[in-house]
């Protein structure tokens, strides 16, 4: 059985984040992923500490299932190989600039004249269109236009950046299913399309409650530190020694919680908390009840109260707690995989379980450059043409040297 993407094709010419993380899912279904990077410099996140044996561990774990072709494609041959490569591709992503493609002659319009087939992605800050479209962006700057940084951290307090580059891999997880919705077309109707989506739009299209809630009723979300604004108790709660989550937002589970993890019945009748409306508007009351009792204890023993009541709950971790708690490692993901240059390393997981064959790591991210030669062979070019081009600086390999000594 066979990887759902086996035999598909895809060039990538992505950086950092956004890109990479599609690509890379893309890589985890199967398909043969070929970066195609600048040099010496190649994906800008090649620079991000740490580095072991001069290679980025954090461009490494984004960047599995991948090969490396390191090409100047404003020289007119490396141009070249890149169409030689389009020709036969299925699938293009890109990251650059709005218009970048377009100067340097790899846009969608021109490749798709001699491979119509081909689907083609885009992902960027704003958009390929709108008063933005021409304007860079990244990450941060998402997360402040779309309104999410003011819905982030505790009232009162100055606008939050979500822990993550939320907006990052968001845009690379839409870009991923218009991707794969587009590729599903093309078994139907063997055509091929140019998609885009933007950093700022794929966040936005994730505020679905807030925006309901807005155009329903007018209500402007804002801070609320880990508060649910719809429901209560929903949000972590300190404890002896740390933080608890709790989500006892529908009656059974108040009753249960009230009960069997609080010892607190009263609080069922105490006109206060008598319904999610009451408990929303003395929800400051209600936290300052729960943290009386929840401050006698440590997490763990509130956790266990918590399982045994069925109520939802669970520590609040610190990122070193989570990566060795005994259930992430039983889901399998915290991986080690050979790196050719790293050694052995620990790789993020696959979160997708499933019967059949899925996805999987395959291999390791590659160095840059490190396929250049076995992409050009591909091609047809002989060794004294790529020799060639290596000469004049036309495609590059990082450690080609080192592997001729």
């Amino acid at each position: 059985m066979a990887l759902p993407l086996e035999g598909v094709k895809v060039l990538d010419l992505t950086s950092v984040m956004a890109g990479p993380y599609c690509s890379m899912v893309l890589g985890d279904m199967g398909a043969e992923v070929v970066k195609v990077e600048n040099f010496p410099e190649g994906d800008a996140s090649r620079r991000f500490d740490p580095k072991v044996n001069g290679e980025s561990y954090c461009f490494a774990v984004l960047n599995r299932n991948k090969k490396s072709i390191a090409l100047d494609m404003k020289n007119p041959r490396g141009r070249e190989i890149f169409m030689k490569l389009a020709a036969k591709a299925d699938i293009i992503t890109e990251n650059f600039r709005p218009g970048v493609v377009k100067k340097l002659g790899i846009d969608y319009n021109t490749v798709s004249k001699f491979n119509p087939g081909v689907i083609y992605a885009s992902m960027s800050g704003f958009g390929q269109t709108g008063p933005y479209g021409k304007k860079g962006g990244f990450d941060i700057v998402a997360q402040g236009m779309s309104g999410i940084m003011m819905m982030t951290g505790y009232p009162g307090g100055r606008p939050a950046k979500v822990g993550i580059a939320m907006n990052d891999i968001a845009s690379g997880a839409t870009a991923l299913s218009g991707i794969l919705g587009a590729y599903i077309g093309r078994l139907k109707t063997g055509t091929g399309q140019y998609l885009e989506t933007s950093l700022l739009e794929a966040g936005l299209a994730w505020t679905f409650w807030e925006f309901g809630a807005y155009f329903g009723g007018g209500e402007l979300p804002t801070a609320t530190g880990t508060r649910h604004r719809r429901s209560t108790p929903y949000q972590a709660y300190k404890t002896r020694d740390g933080y608890v989550t709790v989500g006892a937002n529908n009656n059974k589970l108040w009753h249960n919680f009230c009960t069997m993890v609080c010892g607190k019945p009263e609080w069922l009748t105490d006109p206060r908390f008598v319904d999610v409306r009451s408990r929303l508007q003395n929800i400051d009351e209600l936290e300052k009840e729960i943290e009386a009792v929840f401050a006698t204890q440590p997490t763990a023993h509130w956790v266990e109260k918590l399982d045994k009541a069925e109520v939802p709950g669970g520590p609040v971790y610190t990122y070193d707690q989570t990566l060795n708690d005994s259930h992430i490692k039983a889901r399998n993901m915290v991986v080690e995989i050979e790196h050719p240059k790293i050694g052995r390393m620990k790789a993020l997981g696959i979160p997708v379980k499933s019967t059949g064959e899925l996805l999987a790591i395959r291999k390791p991210a590659p160095w840059l450059g490190q396929h250049s030669v076995e992409a050009l062979q591909g091609l047809g070019y002989s060794d004294a043409e790529i020799e060639a081009m290596f000469e004049a600086g036309v495609i590059y390999d990082k450690y080609r040297e080192k592997a001729i000594a």
